[in-house]
């Protein structure tokens, strides 16, 4: 199975390109953003030596649908996916911030909270809680949106609006936009049999209005739970099935590795990089909820430009 992880295209009008963790954005016209989801895989910020074939394929249809199932909540940067691994919208001025918004308290949460933090990101967590366990009502957890190569870092509201990062007014609307997502996405999931336990937003701004941009609801940018059996293995204490990235994290802590200087990411064999390949193909029919379409691979990169190229032509 082969895996695009780099990308060099020259579109039409291309005026600059940006390669991150996992997407390649070339900037078109100065008014058009070309998404490239690639096959890399990213985790404790690092991204990790191989790539996984379709993951790009898979990240990219997903949030194509999440964002026009959302659009009537909030507008938001996309335009077209003229190939499978590939998003065209709007170029918006991105805020400096991603809204992470949590209904249970696990993952990087949990760790904190089980060394004795109770407060993150200036949100106030009740003693007595354990892993996993559902919050009264849904959290905002916001992180600073590092550049490339940086961790992200938390940051309460308060910060946000001292530092002067978001106005107090649109920071509002991004609190509102945020709950109102994560509720969509939650009925949504519900359907499907899962739990949308947190996810992460990004917004930016055009013409002096808020859209949604980049990725949701994805498995690399969101948690699932599955409902079936949530609440025995909640009682018992058992590890919860979940549909997330998490299962890559805990390879990769379960062989000493978690982003920190001197550590090395632990051999990706073959049958690593399948695996988790076919665990996203899981991930993908879950959410979704219908079966999987692996696009051609014998020529990724010809065929993302053909199909870029085609569209382009007609905006």
């Amino acid at each position: 199975m082969k895996a695009l992880t780099t990308t060099d295209f020259h579109f039409e009008g291309q005026k600059s390109v940006y390669h991150g963790k996992v997407r390649d954005v070339y900037t078109v016209k100065n008014d058009l953003l070309v998404m490239v989801a690639t096959d890399r895989i990213s985790a404790f910020d690092v991204v990790l030596p191989k790539g996984i074939p379709f993951k790009g394929q898979m990240l990219n249809q997903i949030a194509a649908r999440f964002l026009d199932a959302t659009a009537d909540i909030v507008p938001n940067w996309k335009l077209a996916t003229p190939d499978p691994m590939v998003t065209v919208g709007l170029r918006c001025e991105g805020y400096p911030v991603e809204m992470i918004v949590r209904g249970y308290l696990c993952g990087s949460a949990w760790r904190a909270y089980k060394n004795g933090v109770r407060e993150i990101c200036g949100v106030t967590i009740p003693d007595g809680m354990r892993e996993n366990q559902r919050f009264e009502t849904p959290i905002i957890t916001p992180t600073t949106k590092a550049e490339y190569g940086l961790h992200d870092e938390d940051i309460s509201k308060e910060e946000i609006l001292k530092q002067g990062l978001v106005a107090p007014d649109e920071y509002a609307l991004l609190e509102k936009y945020t709950m109102e997502l994560f509720l969509r996405g939650t009925e949504i999931a519900a359907k499907r049999g899962l739990i949308l336990v947190d996810t992460k937003y990004e917004f930016g701004k055009r013409d002096g209005k808020i859209y949604l941009i980049d990725e949701i609801h994805t498995p690399d940018s969101s948690r699932y739970f599955y409902a079936d059996g949530y609440e025995s293995r909640f009682t018992s204490g058992e590890a919860q099935k979940q549909l997330s990235k998490e299962f890559v994290r805990e390879w990769l802590m379960d062989n000493g590795f978690q982003g920190k200087e001197g550590q090395q990411v632990p051999e990706m064999t073959d049958g690593i990089v399948t695996g988790i390949s076919e665990r996203y193909i899981e991930l993908f029919e879950n959410i979704v909820g219908e079966p999987f379409d692996k696009a051609a691979s014998d020529n990724i990169a010809g065929r993302i430009e053909k199909n870029v190229t085609d569209y382009l032509k007609t905006v």
